[in-house]
């Protein structure tokens, strides 16, 4: 036990001595929270709206009031013809296009009815899609009052029936997208910074000499190993401490669960990654390896875990590998303990397979680790 004490005090002072790793560890991964927390979002504002009014009339003012009342559009143009409108799309100055065409109030006293041209730019898929639906709400409600307006209904006629609904919005009230994302941000932070820094470790032992000379000591492989590992599970640990605090304090996310619980599987959780990492620093040569390798799964990691995808989006062998995402399990238990109150038995199977997760990759890892004497 003193032995593996006196590895982790120098790791502690390799940790405290590099000046330029610190920011690294505590500063940026903060800073990135803030940001991206902020920055990754699929809400889809400031749509830079255009219109043709080939109409003049005081319906199709009307019409193009009610974008501009909307907190959604940013109107910026009136184009004199559909050329124009075109031209202004291929250069990216305008996202949606709305066309009234001529006559538009005469049709729909006369013939109760009417088509406008909407062209929205679908480079973007997801974001057309928002916006079609937005333009397509505001035109329904533009609609519904134009009835009452223009065609006044008389005593004798039958009422048409309408239905309303009542949404109830469970876990996030106010459809706050921080409140979605902040965990799953904090679940990439730690996820990193853990896993770089256990693969660049050993690494960089191979790299300045000095792995030779431990490997010529009596230490153990397994005291090593454990000395070696314990620095960056404690930094893991106070990283989700520190980025809890700020989903806290910055972004107002809810806590509805046990703390206790999420620091639980969270050091579970650290002890996969910090397998992985060691077991990708057996295999390399150099920090740069190591770090290449490191950052090609977590990317693909990331992707698949639904932090932004969700993975019932995907297709049926993507959801049939997610399974095997460490990361994927971690964020649904942050969501589920922080913003749904979930307690031990309803995170109980992510917690197991996180388990036998870290069984195998620790156990892995121990055994690819080879000391020479």
């Amino acid at each position: 036990m003193k032995t593996i004490f006196y590895i982790i005090q120098k790791e502690f002072k390799q940790i405290f001595r590099n000046k330029g790793m610190l920011p690294i560890i505590f500063v940026l991964p903060l800073l990135q929270l803030v940001i991206l927390s902020n920055a990754a979002t699929f809400e889809v504002k400031n749509i830079r709206f255009g219109y043709i009014d080939n109409d003049h009339t005081s319906t199709s003012r009307a019409l193009i009031a009610q974008f501009k009342a909307s907190t959604y559009f940013n109107v910026l143009a009136d184009f004199p013809s559909e050329v124009l409108a075109s031209s202004a799309m291929l250069q990216g100055e305008v996202d949606v296009v709305l066309e009234i065409p001529q006559y538009f109030e005469r049709d729909l006293q006369k013939e109760k009815h009417n088509s406008l041209g909407v062209t929205i730019n679908a480079i973007d898929g997801a974001a057309a899609g928002v916006e079609n639906v937005y333009v397509t709400q505001i035109i329904q409600r533009f609609n519904n009052n134009l009835k009452t307006d223009l065609f006044q209904v008389s005593d004798k006629q039958i009422q048409p029936i309408t239905i309303e609904t009542i949404p109830l919005f469970w876990y996030n009230e106010t459809l706050n997208y921080k409140t979605f994302m902040v965990p799953g941000i904090l679940v990439l932070l730690v996820t990193m910074i853990t896993l770089f820094l256990s693969g660049m470790n050993i690494v960089r032992e191979k790299e300045i000499g000095t792995l030779e000379q431990i490997n010529v000591t009596p230490i153990k492989k397994s005291q090593f190993i454990i000395g070696k590992l314990f620095p960056f599970w404690l930094i893991g640990m106070g990283l989700l401490s520190i980025g809890l605090i700020i989903a806290k304090l910055i972004f107002d996310v809810p806590m509805l669960g046990s703390l206790p619980l999420m620091y639980l599987y969270t050091s579970i959780y650290i002890l996969v990654i910090l397998g992985i990492g060691l077991f990708i620093s057996n295999f390399t040569d150099t920090q740069q390896q190591a770090m290449f390798i490191a950052w090609f799964f977590t990317v693909i990691f990331i992707l698949m875990s639904g932090l932004f995808t969700p993975i019932e989006s995907m297709p049926e062998w993507a959801q049939m590998l997610t399974e095997f995402n460490p990361i994927k399990y971690f964020v649904e238990v942050m969501r589920m303990v922080m913003l749904k109150g979930s307690g031990f038995m309803d995170i109980l199977p992510q917690l197991s397979k996180t388990l036998l997760y870290a069984v195998i990759m620790n156990g892995l890892a121990v055994w690819s680790y080879k000391k020479t004497t």
